[in-house]
C-alpha cells in the first residue's frame, strides 16, 4: 500500500496563523508532559482523559452512574493526547502543512471552533460505528481530518510537494492526496468493521474518525463565513 508523505505546499496566506502555531505547540508540550510520566502514571491519565465511547453510550442511553463531566470531558481533552513520537509527529505535519491555510481562510477565532467542532464531529462517527467500545480513543487526527476536508474544498489545486516510496519527490494536486488519504482512511476503516464482526473491540487507528472528521470538514466550510481578506500590499 503505498502512503505518500506531504512535506509542504505552495498555497500562499495572508496572515500569521497563531492558532494553528498555538495548537500544534499546546499537542507538543502535552505529549512532552506524557513522557514524563511513569507508566502507572501514564495509565492513569489515560484512564480519566482518553473518550471511551461506550461511556458516551451509556450517558446518552441514561445507564451512566457517574458524573456527567467524567463522559463528556474526554470528548475535548482526548484530541490533545498521543500514544508516541510517531502518532504526534505525523499529525503535527499534517496539521502544520494545512492548517495555516485553513486559519487564513476563515480567521483566528472561526478556525479555532472549526478544528475544535471537527473534532467533536469526528468522534461522534468512531461512536456511532463503535457505540460499546471500552478501548480509549486519544489523538488530533479526527480534528485534523476536518482541516484537511475544508482544504480540500477550498485549496484543491494547491500543489503539495509529496515524498512517495521514500525515494521520489512529487508535486501533487492537493485534491489528489487528500482524496487518496481519505479513500484509504474509508477502506481501512470498511477492513476493521470486518475484523469487528469476530471480535467486538479491536485497537489500532480509529479511522472512522477520520471519516467523519474529513465529511464533516468538507460540509462546515461551506458553512463558516471566510474572512475578510488581508493582501499584503499597500494601497495609495
Amino acid at each position: 500500500m503505498i502512503i505518500p508523505v506531504p512535506l509542504r505546499d505552495d498555497q500562499p496566506r495572508y496572515s500569521t496563523p497563531y492558532v494553528n502555531a498555538f495548537l500544534i505547540a499546546l499537542n507538543v508540550l502535552i505529549f512532552l508532559f506524557e513522557l514524563s510520566l511513569g507508566r502507572s502514571d501514564l495509565k492513569v491519565l489515560f484512564d480519566h482523559f482518553a473518550l471511551v465511547p461506550q461511556n458516551i453510550t451509556a450517558l446518552l442511553t441514561g445507564t451512566w452512574h457517574h458524573s456527567i463531566q467524567q463522559a463528556v470531558f474526554p470528548l475535548f481533552s482526548a484530541m490533545f493526547l498521543h500514544e508516541g513520537w510517531a502518532h504526534v509527529l505525523s499529525n503535527m505535519l499534517f496539521l502544520y502543512i494545512f492548517g495555516d491555510n485553513v486559519e487564513d481562510y476563515l480567521g483566528h477565532f472561526s478556525y479555532l471552533s472549526f478544528y475544535l467542532i471537527s473534532g467533536l464531529l469526528a468522534d461522534a462517527a468512531q461512536i456511532a460505528v463503535y457505540p460499546h467500545s471500552h478501548i480509549g480513543m486519544v489523538g488530533a487526527s479526527g480534528a485534523i481530518a476536518g482541516v484537511l476536508g475544508a482544504y480540500f474544498v477550498v485549496f484543491p489545486r494547491a500543489r503539495v510537494l509529496t515524498w512517495f516510496f521514500f525515494v521520489f519527490f512529487f508535486y501533487v494536486p492537493a485534491w489528489l492526496i487528500l482524496g487518496y488519504w481519505f479513500v484509504l482512511q474509508f477502506l481501512q476503516g470498511a477492513d476493521a468493521l470486518a475484523v469487528a464482526r469476530l471480535h467486538r473491540d479491536i485497537g489500532g487507528v480509529a479511522v472512522w474518525a477520520h471519516v467523519g472528521g474529513f465529511i464533516a470538514g468538507i460540509v462546515m466550510i461551506k458553512l463558516f463565513p471566510e474572512r475578510r481578506r488581508r493582501y499584503p500590499y499597500a494601497y495609495r
